[in-house]
């Protein structure tokens, strides 16, 4: 267990919570304090909603914090710290049951918090409801999901630490799904299309698992999807999908397997900018992305990227390569305007 200035720890409060209840009910909660934090880790009490953490870091050594929480999501890159110093920072973060994948299990009730990085130190911690918060809400599959365990991570589970207060990722992607299950499902789809507020941004990428989906069910899932944002006054975002890690001989990635065609020769990436461009719907090519940044690591470099070393898996990202697809992710938000500046952490 690593050790931190644990007597520097100062109170948790709890104001409140989000509208699942009366404010008053809350008003009345006896505020939440050392007892729910250990060294490593905090629990707070708390109902499914959108809670902004404002953190307190460093102590009398030289300290490097980072923050995760529920379902392995990465809520704070690390942070260092001079002896002697203080820094806060703020993020906002969702609390949903189930925590995790939409069809796994429900997890912890609450928001559960870990401490990380070289030299965690953690001087202060304060939750609150978060009252004006926007949501991104992610619809996707196993290279978007919160991953349960190691050494899998998809790129939406490390999306989180490149936003700042003010900005939450409800991550509804799942494990297998195609434009068709995700449809289908009344876990998914019927469930996260009612979640929908008016201005929340809905990022889709779905196209792994479509792998048997003829074309024009494929377009028409697409622009259902799209119709079903827009009818909750939600703003689509579709996202073509990360390549495969499938080389040629020459070193690049042009072929069927990396760039996601399916056997029925549905080239997905292309119906997806067809459909964005003919919807007038925001489009982050992170087909093209990654296909870039693949190549231009090479045929060893980029095997850091996916599980290629621990599970000979081409197509799943490590911690390291969703943190960097998400990355990407985050360029193509600023670059299209639909996150402010002062909401996205770029250092």
């Amino acid at each position: 267990m690593r050790r931190f200035g644990i007597a520097l720890l100062t109170a948790v409060t709890l104001s409140g919570a989000l509208s699942a209840a009366p404010a008053q009910a809350h008003d009345r909660q006896p505020p939440l304090g050392i007892d729910h934090c250990t060294a490593t880790a905090c629990h707070f009490d708390v109902p499914p909603g959108t809670y902004d953490v404002r953190v307190a870091l460093g102590g009398e050594a030289a300290s490097s914090t980072s923050i995760g929480g529920e379902t392995r999501r990465s809520l704070l890159p690390e942070t260092a710290v001079a002896a002697g110093e203080r820094v806060t920072r703020s993020f906002t973060v969702n609390v949903r049951i189930p925590e995790g994948e939409p069809t796994g299990p429900d997890g912890t009730p609450g928001l559960d918090l870990t401490l990380g990085g070289s030299a965690p130190a953690l001087s202060g911690i304060r939750v609150t409801p978060a009252r004006h918060a926007r949501q991104i809400i992610l619809i996707g599959d196993s290279t978007v999901c919160d991953q349960p365990g190691d050494p899998y991570s998809g790129w939406g589970q490390q999306l989180p630490q490149y936003l700042r207060k003010g900005v939450s990722v409800a991550n509804y992607a799942d494990s297998g799904e195609s434009t068709v299950t995700y449809l289908q499902n009344p876990q998914l789809w019927a469930t996260v299309q009612p979640l929908i507020r008016p201005a929340d941004l809905v990022l889709v990428q779905l196209a792994h698992n479509d792998k048997t989906t003829d074309e024009a069910t494929y377009r028409a899932n697409l622009e259902t999807l799209v119709a079903g944002i827009r009818d909750r006054g939600g703003e689509p975002v579709l996202v073509t999908p990360i390549v495969r890690r499938w080389f040629n001989a020459d070193g690049t990635l042009n072929n069927n397997t990396a760039l996601l065609v399916n056997g029925l020769g549905v080239d997905h990436p292309a119906v997806i900018r067809s459909v964005a461009a003919a919807e007038d719907v925001p489009l982050i090519d992170l087909t093209a992305k990654t296909k870039a940044l693949v190549e231009s690591l090479g045929v060893e470099g980029s095997k850091a990227l996916y599980l290629y070393n621990e599970k000979r898996d081409n197509t799943h990202t490590s911690v390291h390569g969703a943190t960097v697809y998400a990355g990407l992710v985050r360029d193509e938000l600023l670059a299209r305007h639909l996150v402010p500046e002062g909401r996205v952490r770029v250092g």
